[in-house]
């Protein structure tokens, strides 16, 4: 077969047989391939290497900050203002003292430094794919014209022969030609905790899910014991990995709420503004009869124009944003990409993988069946510190001594090592092991104790055709005579005659019965009876079906320790000692958290790799899923078209046996129902749901590299409670965004309301300056508005469901209200402005006759700090509220104030920003009108008490 026959990567590798899977690629087991079929091979497929799809480059970002529509009218407004400083220039119109060009400049500085807080929060270039290639290996052994090579990886074509031993890490995806012992750690590809067991001699259905084609090995995988020769099928982006590399690229990240919300903002504000100005434009030409103020309506319409954009909340966004994520990290939630602070508390449905997440990743015994009794076993992690329970009651193991035998064999039978470290006890080996360890621990069964008492001389290691393991030994104090008067422990005495050997087996329940002759009750051994045989088996079902891992123990007294390689023979007539079953247990904060999430509106759904069982399980026990709902395996879900998934998906809280492809599936399927989605994920197989969800999150203790980069959010303590702590969190700093938006707009409209009116009332002048304008925005507003932010949470954060991540930002009364105050600003200044007009134009006045706009510019600042304090809560009044319990709100006042004197007070700021001096009676008059504003909204919200109603 020519390398321009080859197959596409469509044959469905694990349910060819050896020779045929050989056939198709036209390789030879033992020869491998020729350099000429290599070089083919190489022009048709390419280098076994992922590839990367061009992005945005740095200068696209950039360039992209200031599309926005209200930097843009700010640029043309700078321009403007720049054109006519410089007429005014050339004229020799410029008023003594004062500085050329200080508005465009002002203006372009705000523009660069809102562009700039825009490209650093989206530059964070993707390194999902970078980390990806980290997985290949860089060099690989292969067979190629029958000798043995080592070649790069990227040099690996379809139909090499590769070979595999432990510590390796796998370079492309390969069927398995002949193995020994062989296991895989894959739970970075499909999820699963634990090694599988690889075989490859097998034939396996073409339905069969990913997690258990155990013929077949992965690139990027690693091999954790035994040694292969693989026929490599399929290299570069055919990969398992590659298909998650394409994936990964395919997904486009799309705007937040809160982005999406700021773009509506802006289309708004600057659409209003527009036309406002030409209202006030052609008012004014009608007004003058003809163009000759029209000099004094351009500059009404720029000062129009900076006062309905907030300049200041780019940069108050971006704290609260930051403040925000230092909350989180403190609470475990490290953020990655700032938006998400805020895009967290919109979440309505939160998808979870279970091991880890909402499991310890810790196995842990939870039942033991023994002489027909099961036994409930308590205790939480790797702690050797727990109960026996028979039917709810505490029982002592005086009462049944085949616990301890069955503890001993837990105990001696192993190889991995309980120990504490730093208070916390840990595991050194397998985690199976290590929960049969702790298990013997609970029933005062020591390892290091046993393993002196029973030294291993011999053992027959687990292999995946055996299903078992054996270990020989040596029962110390034996020599001759009677086993119970040699020194030999009382637990084990009645396991032995003379004998001075035992042999004890664990392994496949159904398997190390079949191999048992006897069973052991109480302090004696009697012979297996088929009834009990049947009582056992139907046990073991029990067990299975509530998710739970089982192994069978058995033991067998010898005479001598039996020859290598005699396994076969000496496995038999056992002694049946009992069922160990065991499980990732939930971590128990858990249970609370998914009931908080479904007080908050939050559906908790499960997407796991692992087995239905065990999936149904845990999620049963969490909370996530009741008896009886509905669970979807990656088989049934893979039958299913996007519009049947769709249809399905808000009635499936369970998924088991999932593919990548699934995952990303099933989060598309729910965003097009409109939900709003956080995943959470650890391995690569995870990375491209993470990307394509709302919100990813990824694992920061057992979380790939990949899946870290891929993700909005890491938590630091890989716990599910925290997603949901984070999430309050986000609906906080909303409600904290929407409370200093009502309070910065509000005051924008009564600005724009009052410059307008100007011209319209017959007042000559702007009153307010571009420069002024800026100050109140950026300072005025800015520094209250920061001080919001930090505004402590109400009681039922979470006992509401999430507000739609598609409301408008005005929804929920926020636009009528910024209106409403608007307005009363607007009026409250104009009263004052036309007092103030009168006043210093009266032939008395002895003061500059433009203090009016000194006035105008005093009142709209100092009311904006009655406003500040008011909008603290909707609902209660100010001297309800502990004044104290937002220090910085008070601070924030306190500090604008004194600065907003100083522009009337200090000479080179009151020459720099043209204000003018103000006499105690004109403060005080200033003073006088501010407060109406705080008089005002403290009223409404006595009306809003009285009709009944509830405040935005």
């Amino acid at each position: 077969m020519s390398a321009n026959s080859l197959p596409e990567g469509a044959a469905v590798w694990h349910s060819l047989e050896v020779d045929k899977a050989l056939g198709l690629l036209d390789s030879n087991a033992d020869s491998g391939l020729t350099p000429q079929e290599i070089q083919q091979r190489l022009q048709k497929y390419g280098p076994n290497e992922l590839e990367e799809t061009a992005g945005r480059s740095t200068w696209e970002i950039l360039l992209d900050q200031f599309k926005n529509i209200m930097l843009l009218m700010l640029i043309g407004v700078a321009l403007i203002s720049g054109i006519l400083d410089l007429i005014a220039l050339r004229a020799g119109d410029l008023k003594p003292g004062e500085v050329p060009f200080k508005d465009t400049i002002a203006i372009l500085a705000i523009v660069i430094l809102n562009g700039i807080l825009g490209y650093v929060q989206e530059s964070r270039a993707e390194k999902a794919l970078a980390a990806l290639k980290k997985l290949t290996s860089p060099l690989v052994r292969v067979i190629r014209n029958t000798r043995l090579v080592e070649i790069a990886a990227k040099e690996l074509v379809p139909g090499d022969v590769m070979l595999l031993e432990a510590g390796m890490q796998i370079a492309a995806d390969g069927r398995l030609i002949e193995q020994s012992n062989l296991q895989v750690r894959e739970s970075a590809l499909t999820g699963e905790a634990e090694a599988v067991n690889k075989q490859a001699t097998l034939k396996l259905p073409e339905e069969t899910d990913l997690g258990d084609r155990i013929n077949l090995v992965f690139q990027g995988t690693e091999v954790i014991q035994g040694r292969a020769k693989v026929l490599v099928t399929n290299t570069g982006m055919t990969t398992e990995l590659g298909k998650i590399a394409t994936m990964l690229q395919s997904v486009e990240s799309e705007p937040t709420p809160l982005q999406q919300r700021m773009t509506q903002l802006g289309n708004v504000l600057v659409t209003g503004s527009l036309i406002l100005v030409a209202i006030v434009v052609v008012g004014g030409v009608i007004q003058a009869r003809g163009f000759s103020n029209i000099q004094e309506l351009l500059e009404v319409s720029l000062s129009m124009a900076v006062a309905v954009v907030p300049e200041g909340l780019p940069a108050v966004i971006t704290v609260t944003l930051a403040l925000g994520t230092q909350r989180m990290v403190r609470q475990n939630a490290l953020i990655r990409k700032l938006p998400a602070v805020e895009t967290l508390g919109s979440v309505t449905t939160i998808c979870s993988d279970k091991t880890g997440t909402l499991t310890q990743n810790k196995m842990v015994v939870q039942s033991v069946s023994t002489n027909n009794k099961t036994f409930r076993v308590t205790g939480e992690g790797y702690a050797p510190t727990g109960d026996f329970q028979l039917d709810g009651q505490q029982i002592s193991l005086e009462e049944s001594p085949e616990i301890s035998a069955l503890s001993i064999a837990c105990a001696v039978c192993n190889d991995s090592v309980l120990q504490k470290e730093q208070g916390e006890w840990a595991i050194l080996g397998d985690p199976t092991e290590g929960a049969l360890v702790t298990l013997a621990g609970k029933a005062g069964i020591e390892k290091d104790q046993w393993n002196s008492k029973l030294p291993r001389v011999a053992e027959f290691p687990f292999s995946s055709e055996r299903k078992r393991m054996s270990v020989i030994s040596q029962v110390e104090g034996i020599a001759t005579g009677d086993a119970s008067s040699r020194g030999v422990d009382p637990a084990i005495a009645n396991f032995l005659q003379s004998e001075p050997y035992l042999m004890f087996t664990k392994g496949s329940p159904e398997l190390t019965l079949a191999r048992s002759a006897q069973i052991h009750l109480g302090n004696h051994s009697a012979p297996l009876t088929e009834e009990q045989r049947q009582k056992i088996l139907a046990e073991n079902d029990q067990m299975a079906s509530k998710g739970l891992r089982v192994l069978g123990f058995a033991y067998k007294p010898l005479a001598e320790i039996p020859p290598e390689g005699s396994d076969e023979a000496s496995e038999q007539d056992l002694v049946w000692l009992g069922l160990v079953g065991m499980l990732d247990a939930p971590r128990p904060e858990v249970r609370a958290a998914v009931q908080e999430c479904r007080d908050a509106g939050i559906r908790p759904v499960m997407i796991t790799g692992d087995h239905q069982l065990t999936a149904r399980a845990i999620a049963t026990d969490l909370g996530i899923a009741q008896e009886g709902d509905r669970l979807l395996t990656g088989q049934e879900l893979q039958r299913m078209s996007d519009e049947e998934l769709e249809q399905n998906v808000d009635l499936v809280s369970i998924y088991a046996r999932v593919s990548p492809e699934h995952k990303l599936r099933i989060v598309q399927a729910l965003q097009r129902r409109g939900r709003f989605v956080a995943m959470t994920g650890d391995g690569v197989n995870d990375a491209p749901a993470l990307k394509q969800a709302d919100i990813g999150i990824a694992m920061g203790i057992t979380g790939t590299d990949v899946s870290k980069e891929a993700s909005d959010m890491v938590l630091l303590d890989d716990n599910f409670a925290t997603i949901v702590s984070a999430t309050k969190e986000g609906r906080v700093v909303y409600t904290n965004i929407r409370r200093f938006i009502k309070y910065i707009l509000g005051s924008n409209i009564g600005e724009v309301l009052t410059i307008a009116a100007a011209p319209l009332i017959g007042l000559g002048g702007v009153p307010l300056t571009p420069l002024q304008i800026l100050w109140m925005n950026l300072v005025t507003d800015g520094l209250p508005a920061l001080a919001l932010a930090v505004e402590p949470p109400e009681p039922d954060v979470m006992q509401r469901p999430p507000f739609s991540p598609r409301e408008s930002i005005f929804a929920r009364g926020l636009g009528s209200y910024m209106i409403r105050i608007g307005i009363i600003f607007a009026i409250i200044t104009i009263a004052l402005m036309w007092w103030a007009y009168q006043h210093t134009h009266a032939p008395e006045y002895q003061g500059n006759p433009d203090t009016w706009k000194t006035m105008v510019f005093t009142t709209l600042c100092i009311a904006q700090m009655g406003h500040a304090i008011a909008i603290r809560s909707n609902n209660r009044l100010t001297i309800e509220m502990n004044p104290f319990s937002n220090i910085f709100v008070l601070a924030a006042v306190v500090v604008t104030t004194i600065l907003q004197l100083m522009l009337v007070y200090v000479p080179p700021l009151r020459d720099f920003f043209g204000t003018h001096y103000l006499t105690l009676e004109e403060l005080g008059v200033c003073i006088g009108f501010s407060a109406l504003m705080f008089v005002w909204i403290e009223s409404e919200k006595i009306f809003l008490r009285i009709m009944g109603k509830k405040a935005v």
